[in-house]
């Protein structure tokens, strides 16, 4: 059985390629002069600033594997392949709930999301029951608390 890629928007995914690049250009080499500057000042077993920087050595190595990880088992949403008439990953939606109450969120990979910014995952309780419907349509969101009917007001592709 093929893996399931995770999927993302462009600026989500060019975030991941970025993040990778100064880890291993910039703050490797930042902790591998820490780790030197650390090592001059004598004995290791009592050196808390050498302790110190191999957990941040050890800490970038795991970033950098991660980071990995999610580009090659990632794909980038393609504008070609998605349907302009439905919700989907890199869509704005504004919904109104049952109170009233008007509400944009970013529909976004769960490897992009900020719920400060309103970026919410695809696969979260409200991006699965907005992707895949029209402007207009009533859904359900299913909560811990309970269940919510939302419609869809309005939505548009997120501008890059």
């Amino acid at each position: 059985m093929a893996e399931q890629k995770t999927k993302y928007t462009q600026e989500g995914y060019q975030k991941l390629i970025d993040e990778l690049d100064y880890l291993k250009t910039t703050r490797r080499q930042e902790v591998k002069d820490l780790l030197k500057e650390a090592r001059s000042f004598g004995d290791l077993s009592e050196n808390s600033e050498y302790d110190e920087a191999k957990n941040q050595q050890a800490q970038v190595e795991h970033r950098i594997a991660e980071l990995e990880f999610l580009i090659k088992n990632g794909e980038v949403v393609s504008e070609e392949d998605i349907d302009k008439n439905l919700v989907s990953i890199g869509s704005s939606v504004t919904i109104k709930y049952e109170d009233g109450k008007k509400v944009t969120y970013h529909i976004v990979s769960s490897n992009e999301v900020a719920p400060i910014e309103k970026k919410i995952s695809d696969v979260s309780p409200i991006g699965m029951a907005l992707v895949g419907h029209k402007k207009g349509e009533t859904v359900t969101i299913v909560t811990p608390v309970g269940e919510k009917e939302a419609k869809i007001v309005s939505f548009e592709r997120t501008k890059k």
